[in-house]
C-alpha cells in the first residue's frame, strides 16, 4: 500500500474524521455532468465511477472514461475517476493507460486464496503506475443472498487480505445489496465497527442505494468511508425524464427530457454528499 495517491489521500482524511465520501456511478455523460454539478453545489469532493457494465454498454472504455475525466478536471471541487467492479484484468491495464485515479478489482467471485493472488498482482501493477486499487472481500451480491450471515465479511479475513494484497481500500459485505430500488436494507453496524478496528484501510460500502438516510449516517458513524450509490440516482433520473415525457408527449428534443434527469441527479448528489459528510 502506498499513501501518495489521490484516492488514499481523500479517503484517509475522511476515515480519520468518520466522514463519508460519495462515489456515484456514471451511466451516461449526463450522469457525470450532474454528479459534478451536485458536488460543486455542496462544495464537497466526489468520486465518479465507471463500471465494467457501463464500459460494455458504451462499446469500450476510452470514450466514456475520457469524457468523464474531462468533466472531472474542469470541476471546482476535487473529483476522482474510478473504475468500478472490474473483473476483466485487461480493463485494469486499459484503465491505467488512460490515467484513471483508481480501480476496483472485483475478485469476490474467487475463493480466498485466488482472490488474494489476483488482487496482489494487480495491486503491484496499479501502484507502479500511480493508481490506487480497491478490492472486495465477502460478496456484495443481489438482494436475496447478501443478507445471509454466511456471505458477510469476517474481520480477521479482511485484515489478512489487506496485509497480503496491499490494497488501498476494501469493499465489505455488511448487509447491503446491489440494485435495490427500495431503501429498506440495514447495515450490520456492529460488524462494521469490528471491520473498521481490524482493517487499516478505508472501508467501502457497495449497494448503498437500499439504505435510508439514517442507515447511511449510521454506516458512516460505524466506520464506512467510501459509499457507493447508483440505482437510487438512476431511479430519480428516470422518474424525472418520464414526468417530462408524460406531461409533454410532443417533445422530441432529448435535451428537454434528459436535462430534467440531469437536474434531479445534481440536486440529490448535493444532498447525499452533505449527508455523508455529516
Amino acid at each position: 500500500m502506498i499513501t501518495d495517491l489521490a484516492l488514499t489521500g481523500l479517503l484517509d482524511a475522511a476515515r480519520t474524521t468518520h466522514r463519508g465520501v460519495g462515489a456515484f456511478n456514471v451511466v451516461l455523460l449526463e450522469h457525470a455532468e450532474a454528479i459534478v454539478a451536485g458536488a460543486e453545489l455542496a462544495g464537497l469532493p466526489v468520486i465518479l465511477q465507471i463500471s465494467e457494465n457501463c464500459v460494455r454498454y458504451h462499446g469500450g472504455l476510452a470514450p466514456i472514461t475520457t469524457a468523464t475525466q474531462a468533466i472531472a478536471r474542469s470541476a471546482d471541487v476535487e473529483v476522482l475517476v474510478h473504475l468500478d467492479h472490474v473483473e476483466d484484468q485487461d480493463l485494469v491495464t486499459a484503465g491505467i493507460a488512460l490515467g484513471v485515479d483508481s480501480i476496483m478489482y472485483d475478485g469476490s467471485h474467487l475463493d480466498f486464496a485466488a482472490n488474494v493472488e489476483a488482487t496482489r498482482r494487480l495491486a503491484v501493477r496499479c501502484h507502479d503506475a500511480g493508481v490506487a486499487i480497491e478490492a472486495e472481500l465477502g460478496e456484495v451480491g443481489g438482494k436475496d443472498g447478501v443478507h445471509a450471515p454466511g456471505v458477510r465479511t469476517d474481520p480477521d479475513d479482511a485484515a489478512a487480505f489487506v496485509a497480503d494484497t496491499g490494497v488501498d481500500a476494501l469493499a465489505v459485505a455488511v448487509g447491503t445489496s446491489h440494485a435495490m430500488q427500495t431503501r429498506e436494507a440495514s447495515v450490520d453496524r456492529e460488524l462494521v465497527g469490528r471491520l473498521h478496528a481490524a482493517v487499516p484501510v478505508p472501508l467501502v460500502l457497495h449497494g448503498s442505494s437500499g439504505l435510508s438516510d439514517e442507515e447511511l449516517r449510521g454506516a458512516v458513524r460505524a466506520g464506512m468511508t467510501k459509499v457507493n450509490i447508483s440505482t437510487h440516482l438512476n431511479g430519480l433520473f428516470t422518474r424525472a425524464l418520464r414526468e417530462v415525457l408524460d406531461d409533454r408527449p410532443d417533445v422530441v428534443d432529448p435535451r428537454k427530457y434528459v436535462g430534467a434527469g440531469r437536474e434531479a441527479v445534481a440536486s440529490e448528489t448535493a444532498r447525499l454528499l452533505a449527508l455523508l459528510h455529516g
